[in-house]
């Protein structure tokens, strides 16, 4: 019934710049379409931390082998035959900071180690700059730095058919068009960055 949790990796040119002020909390209101009674069909609200971190290269993050647990153990849910023989799925655990990633996507054990290394890399990455953010307390209003609840970036009501960002005071009227991103988005996103230089 829906997400809990996903991760995804975008790559091209300047994408952390454009990127980085999705992150935030972003609050969705609507009305479920489906198997509720009509005293039931009150709007929902519904919200969702989006984190975006920028992709460490080696060299920004050096992650000693001594300092890792890797554990091995067989992967949970749809798979068949496959879930049930081999133990593919990978667990790092981060002794210093004690930092645990799991990882069970691919069917190769390999695979699976090297994701779980890249995404505890970007994690250790950021913990130093949140380091860095809490020594810069200056951070300003349009950095999401803490992602507090209260501190939502976005509204996205589907009743009224409007997308709000928060922060620069910004309407857009097609909620469909905008969550196809493009055109829409791109307008949003040129805002934030004009907003953030000023």
């Amino acid at each position: 019934g829906g997400l809990h949790h996903a991760a995804a990796r975008i790559s091209g040119e300047s994408v952390y710049k454009h990127l980085k002020y999705e992150g935030g909390i972003h609050r969705v209101q609507r009305i479920p379409e489906v198997g509720l009674s009509s005293r039931m069909q009150r709007i929902h609200t519904g919200t969702m931390s989006v984190i975006i971190l920028p992709q460490p290269d080696e060299v920004d993050v050096k992650v000693d082998p001594k300092d890792l647990r890797i554990d091995t153990f067989r992967a949970k849910g749809a798979g068949g035959q496959h879930v049930n023989t081999t133990d593919s799925a990978v667990r790092l655990v981060h002794i210093p900071t004690g930092l645990v990633v799991e990882c069970q996507q691919e069917r190769s054990q390999i695979k699976n180690k090297e994701i779980a290394l890249r995404v505890l890399r970007a994690r250790l990455y950021q913990q130093i700059i949140e380091k860095d953010k809490c020594q810069q307390q200056s951070t300003r209003k349009l950095q999401v730095g803490t992602r507090a609840q209260s501190e939502r970036i976005r509204t996205y009501n589907f009743t009224q058919d409007r997308v709000t960002d928060h922060r620069i005071a910004y309407e857009v009227r097609d909620i469909k068009e905008f969550l196809c991103g493009e055109k829409c988005l791109d307008q949003l996103i040129q805002r934030l960055l004009h907003s953030a230089d000023e």
